[in-house]
This record gives structure tokens, sequence and C-alpha cells, in this order.
């Protein structure tokens, strides 16, 4: 058993009146709380505990910030060069066609924001259907 050392404290009455509260629901003596309590507060292991948890969550949100703007990028590229090689292979249309082709684009775009919306309300992602066929090759 460790030698115990005498230490006269001055607590206030509010203090003093809750450590006895505790120490008696606990069944336990005012110096086991006390030493506890004072063991607790002088130790850095819960301090830095909670430092690197939350140094370790600051790195999992940078990874997922960073993996976030690479596939941002990935995806403002591919539609910039899917609009490119679209404009480049489309011919300009007659006057006389405009007003049908107009009718009929908006009809596909209305389709298109419908189609979307399912497939964002749904669980199937067309970016999960990509990674799940890049798995298979």
């Amino acid at each position: 058993m460790a030698r115990r050392r005498r230490l006269n404290v001055r607590l206030s009455d509010e203090v003093a009146e809750q450590l006895a509260e505790h120490a008696s629901r606990r069944k336990l003596e005012k110096a086991a709380v006390v030493e506890a309590a004072i063991t607790s507060f002088l130790s850095p292991d819960s301090s830095d505990q909670s430092e690197a948890a939350f140094v370790r969550r600051l790195d999992r949100i940078s990874r997922q910030l960073d993996r976030l703007e690479r596939d941002q990028t990935i995806t403002l590229e591919a539609i910039g060069l899917f609009v490119r090689a679209w404009l480049t292979a489309t011919p300009p249309l007659a006057e006389a066609a405009q007003a049908s082709a107009n009718a009929r684009g908006l009809e596909r775009y209305q389709s298109f924001v419908e189609s979307l919306s399912r497939r964002m309300q749904g669980a199937f992602k067309l970016s999960k259907e990509v990674l799940d066929d890049s798995d298979r090759c």
C-alpha cells in the first residue's frame, strides 16, 4: 500500500456538503473521493485523449472534403467536355425547325429534371453505378 500524507484543505460549505453526500451515496470515504477527483484533475490522459480524438475527427473531415473537392472537379470537367463535344458535333438548325426543336428540347429537359428528382430521392445514384461498374473491370 502506498504511503499516504495528510493534507488539510478548506472547502466552501456547499462543496463540503456535496462531497459528503457523494461519499455517502457511493459508500466511500471522503478522502477516497477527493483523491480520485484530484488524480482525475491532474491526469493529462483525459485531455490528451480528447485532443487526439478531436484531431482524428478533423483529419477524417479534411480527407472527406478533399475527396469532395476532387469529385466536384472531375464532375465539372466531365460536364465541360461533354458540352464541348456536343456543341462541336451538333450542327445548327435551320430557322424553320427551331420552334419545334425548342418545344422538343423543353419536353426533354422536363423529363430530365423529373428523372433526376426521382434518382436523388432514391438510393440509386449514377455515381454509385459507375463505381460499381468499375469494380467489375
